[in-house]
């Protein structure tokens, strides 16, 4: 009877051995479980970060090719509803200056092409010598100019 008792007892002890073994084993796996469904719902999460990244990215880019192209567009209408006359004072004129500079270099080289022997050194020093002196012209001519649009 003692045999008997002993091996129920041992038979018991075993079994609730196991079934706290059997219960942890389950734990574990719900942990696992759970871990491993919060790891994929983190990188669905990520890979919908990114994709919203890049989805936001191409809008911003297409809103920018569309007022570039609105720009364009526009300033083609500006351009092709506005007059002739209106486009012409949009021409930036020559100042005295460069224009007194032009025509000295061109006056200084061909005098000092018909003066000089040399014609070439002639011509090169006539032109730069009249330039200067074309150039100080203009000057003075652009300062008496903007006076009298001051006055």
């Amino acid at each position: 009877m003692k045999a008997i008792l002993s091996m129920l007892l041992a038979a018991s002890v075993l079994t609730a051995c196991n079934t706290q073994s059997d219960k942890q084993e389950a734990i574990l796996k719900a942990q696992q479980k759970t871990i491993d469904s919060m790891r994929i719902a983190m990188e669905k999460k990520a890979i919908i970060d990114s994709m919203n990244t890049l989805n936001a990215q191409r809008e911003k880019e297409e809103k920018w090719e569309e007022i570039e192209r609105n720009e364009a567009t526009s300033h083609t209408q500006a351009v092709s509803h506005t007059a002739a006359p209106a486009a012409a004072p949009a021409k930036k004129k020559w100042s005295h200056t460069a224009k007194g500079a032009v025509v000295g270099a061109g006056t200084g080289a061909i005098t000092g092409a018909i003066v000089n022997k040399k014609r070439g050194e002639g011509a090169l020093i006539g032109s730069l010598i009249g330039a200067g002196v074309g150039a100080g012209t203009g000057a003075i001519v652009d300062h008496s100019v903007k006076k009298r649009k001051q006055q």
